[in-house]
């Protein structure tokens, strides 16, 4: 505690006499200063006790005493000391009736006191207590360290609610709260959530102070990378001390040295979950399983789920760089897997310890995130633009990504970006798979992932393209300059106005060759819809005998239907 009017008063060494503001001599002494200025308060920071003599003071004209005294408790003085047997031989009784009107504690210095002894009885005081302060941090950082150590962040949180007589919340990236001392904290830290999100959003370190002082809250940023990893909440019933601002600033270093430790684990969980992708995508399940050891747990041996993820501004990038472009600004599939990891005509090399980025990194956090909840083990390898995640079949992960995806949908039909993000993932994600099945679901997830881009979706799972119609697939801007130059001959014929041949292809291919059923649909003689096939056969110089012919001017039709 900082030394008090009380304390100065009951120092035996300076015999000081209360005249005035008894009923605050509870007030904090920050300093004690001497002025015999008749208005020292451009000088005073608040929290002063102030030393006189009167030397240039009326002290005994009551309308000046007012003045000057309501001057004084204005500037937040704490007490004002009056020096007998200098100038006035007591306090004079205007001084005395101000300093009771206003309040403010007045105390009567003997002749015998220096004031420069009580500048130094508050300098030691001050002295005293950052010392007792200081002490206390270090043993707060001792028993901190103590239980970082043996408890890890749980033990670090109930070992700091304690040190500052309040609660303790870790939130993960995503602003979830991972752990809470005492128990019930979680359920105050979970309200906080929108708070931690807003404070991520600001370059570290970041802190933000929320609440009353009745339930206030401090919340810090912890990590030294751009974007923060995790975040403490601290809440108290009044603002903090000295010595539990120790325990705050200790906390927050060993949690963020917890933190960038686990990052650099993580680095190097995500390099060995390269090396065990390009294994199984090479066929190699049993390498596999030695590299990753206990690493993964039986994710590999039980039914997974491959998902690619890339950003959205990739995919349309890569739509450009082929020459397509998909209506509404939707990105284009490319004509091929491209590949991962180094594999035999399914891979490229995987840039391990490359970290995700942008709304990857986002991801990636909002997935490990629901994973780490379940106690869940999930792979995740960065791989330049993409994101390659392997995920247990119908688990949190698995439905995280679902989630996630579902709210990018939901963003983009309301016009509203997700969180403030424009740059959001497109996924694709395979069908279940087993140890051997791997490279099957990566091409699996790339084909899910080319549809996603075409439709303009965030996530599309295998599943929709493999029960989906072979039409949907037809929306290519390629598909239908094929289409557009298969058809032209015919339709510059038609132009003309010497027969409906595009029709008449139509009705023909659509009711199988049936002479009959054809010409009664178009409502001429089959011998003129016979002709009409012979000057489609000799425009195009193809023979309608052939099924691979039948079955592009079919598909051609198709593409195009909703041009005409």
């Amino acid at each position: 505690m900082p030394p008090t009017l009380a304390s100065l008063v009951h120092h035996s060494a300076l015999k000081l006499t209360v005249r005035a503001g008894e009923e605050r001599l509870a007030t904090p002494v920050r300093w004690a200063h001497a002025s015999e200025l008749a208005d020292p308060v451009p000088y005073m920071e608040g929290g002063e006790l102030l030393l006189i003599t009167a030397l240039k003071l009326d002290a005994e004209d009551p309308e000046a005493m007012r003045r000057y005294v309501r001057r004084l408790g204005q500037a937040g003085v704490a007490g004002l000391g009056f020096a007998v047997g200098v100038h006035y031989a007591t306090i004079p009784d205007a001084l005395v009736d101000a300093a009771e009107e206003e309040g403010l504690p007045l105390l009567e210095v003997p002749r015998r006191t220096p004031f420069l002894a009580i500048s130094k009885a508050v300098s030691a005081a001050i002295s005293a207590e950052q010392y007792q302060a200081v002490t206390a941090g270090f043993a707060a950082q001792r028993d901190l360290t103590k239980q970082a150590l043996g408890g890890g962040p749980a033990g670090l949180l109930a070992a700091l609610a304690g040190q500052v007589d309040g609660w303790a919340a870790l939130y993960d990236a995503t602003g979830a709260v991972v752990a809470a001392a005492p128990e019930w904290a979680a359920r105050r830290a979970a309200r906080l959530t929108p708070e931690v999100e807003r404070l991520h959003a600001r370059t570290p370190p970041a802190s933000l102070v929320v609440g009353g002082e009745a339930d206030r809250v401090e919340l810090h940023t912890l990590g030294t990378s751009r974007r923060p990893r995790a975040a403490l909440a601290v809440g108290t019933g009044a603002p903090l001390g000295t010595a539990e601002r120790y325990a705050v600033h200790s906390a927050i270093a060993l949690l963020t040295l917890t933190t960038e430790r686990s990052r650099s684990l993580h680095e190097a969980e995500q390099r060995v979950g390269a090396a065990v992708l390009r294994m199984l995508l090479a066929g190699e399940p049993e390498h596999a399983r030695t590299a990753a050891g206990s690493l993964y747990g039986d994710l590999l041996d039980a039914p997974y789920r491959l998902i690619i993820a890339e950003a959205a501004s990739a995919t349309a990038a890569r739509a450009h760089a082929d020459g397509r472009t998909a209506p509404h600004g939707a990105p284009r599939p490319v004509d091929a897997p491209r590949p991962v990891a180094g594999e035999r005509a399914v891979a490229a090399p995987v840039r391990a310890g490359e970290p995700p980025a942008g709304p990857l990194a986002a991801l990636a956090e909002h997935v490990e995130a629901a994973a780490a909840r379940a106690g869940e083990a999930l792979l995740v390898v960065p791989d330049g633009e993409r994101l390659v995640l392997l995920t247990a079949d119908g688990g949190a992960a698995a439905r995280a990504c679902v989630g996630y995806a579902a709210a990018v949908d939901q963003a983009r039909t309301t016009g509203q970006a997700l969180a403030g993000r424009t740059d959001e993932p497109v996924m694709g994600l395979s069908a279940p798979a087993g140890p051997i099945a791997a490279a099957t679901a990566y091409r699996q997830a790339e084909q899910a992932l080319s549809v996603a881009r075409r439709r303009g979706r965030a996530l599309v799972e295998h599943e929709e393209v493999a029960t989906g119609s072979v039409v949907q697939l037809l929306s290519d801007d390629a598909v239908r300059a094929f289409a557009d130059g298969l058809l032209r001959a015919l339709r510059e014929h038609d132009a003309t106005g010497r027969g409906d041949l595009v029709a008449s292809l139509r009705a023909w291919l659509s009711r199988h060759g049936q002479w009959d059923a054809a010409a009664a649909e178009l409502g001429v003689h089959r011998h003129t819809l016979r002709y009409r096939m012979r000057r489609v056969e000799e425009i195009l110089g193809r023979s309608l005998d052939d099924p691979d012919v039948r079955m592009e001017l079919w598909l051609a039709l198709k593409a195009t239907s909703g041009t005409e």
